[in-house]
């Protein structure tokens, strides 16, 4: 039986908590989910990516009846000091064992400091700055779902291949922009490309993107590429078509989500190429997953973010029952040492495994937007176009610059 109650957790945290009644006598493991839900990414991840969390909780119950487990949801508002704040006091006052989501990348570094102090766990699946396995890498974290460089790689690198050599940025100017930027510059010149200008826009208080626009297409570059996400993304790419920019100059989209093409339209989002680790037609199995979940979520279909959740939240759990709940709630860090020992298999990811920097991996899949007349539903929005193998769609462990990594 499950008991829904809802408590405030601090001027900024709206919490839902999920109690599984078990066994009085075996601690009780908590995970709080902890990201946007109400602002720019709340459709990227929000309520959609607790319950994906939730659905693996479930999943994990029923084979482990013993085991008690309790799920947390709150709103970090994409701010550090906010997100920091409910962490802290989640860690010294809920009694929570581990933080998972954590969208905006200057969210997640500072969220990953609090977990590191107070030895908790962080499964991230929102966040893309390759920091939290490099500079900034612990042993409290796992990066699940993407990152600045496979996102970079796989979409920057096609591009150019397919003809797209000349680029034009328009960014967000916090972490995760710059460096969603800086890959992509990356990749674009290694393949012989050029960079023809940017412009940063200030973070989230940007909604209108015509200057911007304006001076892309100045630019006569033939790829306008987007390092920014959610709501941000969908305006550009709107804004970019009523000003005719789209019959010019092809729309790299560096971060978007099947959600985002489907928020869209595939009228407005056709052609559209993005790169996702995870989409719900790839395979009997994710489609499987689409079939548990659905009937919880009908109209918002997961994104890779929200499957993320699932799949960090069950393999975590996965640990728990191995090492047993008292002692992982003893030691974060042995929760996270233990994870990456196991190797990694749901139906959202396949197989995979956690490298020694933290980094989850996985294939990464370069996607493009249908047709109208190609799609079959609302939710039919992307086709496959080619596929990175796990072991090169995330940057070397050997560039990263982890200190976790002994040489």
């Amino acid at each position: 039986m499950t008991l829904y109650r809802r408590t405030l957790l601090g001027a900024a945290a709206s919490t839902t908590l999920v109690r599984s009644r078990a066994s009085a006598q075996s601690p009780t493991i908590r995970i709080g989910v902890l990201n946007d839900q109400s602002g720019l990414y709340r459709d990227d991840g929000g309520p959609t990516s607790a319950i994906c969390a939730r659905q693996a909780v479930e999943e994990f119950r029923a084979a482990n009846p013993g085991i008690n487990v309790e799920l947390i949801v709150a709103d970090h508002q994409n701010k550090p000091d906010i997100g920091a704040g409910i962490a802290r006091q989640w860690f010294d006052q809920g009694d929570v064992d581990a933080v998972v989501d954590v969208p905006t990348s200057s969210v997640a570094l500072a969220v990953n400091t609090v977990c590191r102090e107070k030895n908790k766990v962080m499964l991230n699946s929102g966040a893309a700055t390759t920091d939290l396995t490099g500079a900034q890498c612990s042993p409290n974290t796992v990066h699940w779902t993407y990152d600045t460089y496979m996102l970079a790689k796989s979409t920057g690198g096609a591009t150019v291949r397919s003809g797209g050599d000349t680029w034009f940025f328009i960014t967000a100017n916090y972490v995760f922009g710059q460096q969603l930027q800086r890959d992509t510059a990356r990749f674009v010149t290694a393949a012989g490309g050029r960079v023809l200008g940017a412009v940063a826009y200030p973070f989230p208080e940007t909604t209108d993107f015509s200057s911007m626009l304006l001076q892309a297409q100045a630019s006569r570059a033939k790829v306008l590429a987007l390092c920014n996400s959610g709501g941000d993304t969908i305006n550009c790419i709107k804004q970019a078509r009523e000003f005719g920019l789209t019959k010019t100059m092809r729309v790299a989209a560096m971060l978007m989500y099947n959600s985002n093409v489907h928020a869209l339209g595939q009228d407005v989002a056709q052609g559209l190429v993005m790169t996702e680790t995870f989409y719900w037609d790839l395979n009997d199995r994710t489609r499987a997953f689409m079939d548990r979940i659905r009937p919880k979520t009908p109209n918002q279909w997961p994104n890779m973010v929200q499957a993320g959740c699932y799949s960090a939240v069950l393999h975590y759990l996965k640990a728990v029952a191995d090492m047993g709940p008292a002692a992982a709630k003893a030691d974060g860090r042995a929760v996270v040492a233990r994870m990456k020992a196991m190797p990694t298999d749901d139906d959202c990811f396949g197989p995979g495994r956690i490298r020694e920097d933290g980094r989850k991996l996985h294939p990464a899949y370069l996607l493009e937007a249908k047709k109208p007349s190609d799609s079959k539903g609302p939710w039919d929005g992307l086709k496959l176009v080619a596929t990175t193998p796990a072991d090169e769609a995330f940057r070397p462990l050997s560039e990263g610059g982890c200190a976790l990594i002994k040489t």
